[in-house]
Parts: structure tokens; C-alpha cells; sequence
């Protein structure tokens, strides 16, 4: 797995999974559960969604050729 998912599009999935999940509590429904997507492939830096359309904000590493 390639890393697909860069440093500010994790910083925004981090913060959208938070709101969901916050939301499901407030709102006392497990749909807030589905925020637990977006945290993990932030965390994982792989979404399978955009390896699949073939979309890539992932950085290159600046040693790299």
C-alpha cells in the first residue's frame, strides 16, 4: 500500500471522523460509528477509495529520486 493520503487532507479527515463521531454522541445514534473511517485511513495514510480512482495527495519525500 502507497501512501495516497497527504499531511493536510489526514489533518481534515482527522478532524471531519472527530465531528462525526461527536455528532453520533450528541445525537445518541451509531451512525456517528462511520467517523472511525476517515480517523483510520488519515492514520494509515491509505484510502482504498482514492487508490481506486487513482487520486493521490501524498507528498514525495524530498530524498527520494
Amino acid at each position: 500500500m502507497n501512501c495516497n493520503v497527504g499531511r493536510t487532507e489526514a489533518t481534515v479527515r482527522m478532524f471531519l471522523g472527530a465531528l462525526m463521531i461527536g455528532l453520533g454522541v450528541i445525537f445518541q445514534s451509531w451512525w456517528g460509528a462511520i467517523g472511525v473511517i476517515p480517523i483510520a485511513t488519515a492514520f494509515i495514510k491509505w484510502c482504498p477509495l482514492s487508490a481506486l480512482f487513482g487520486i493521490s495527495t501524498c507528498e514525495e519525500s524530498a530524498g527520494k529520486a
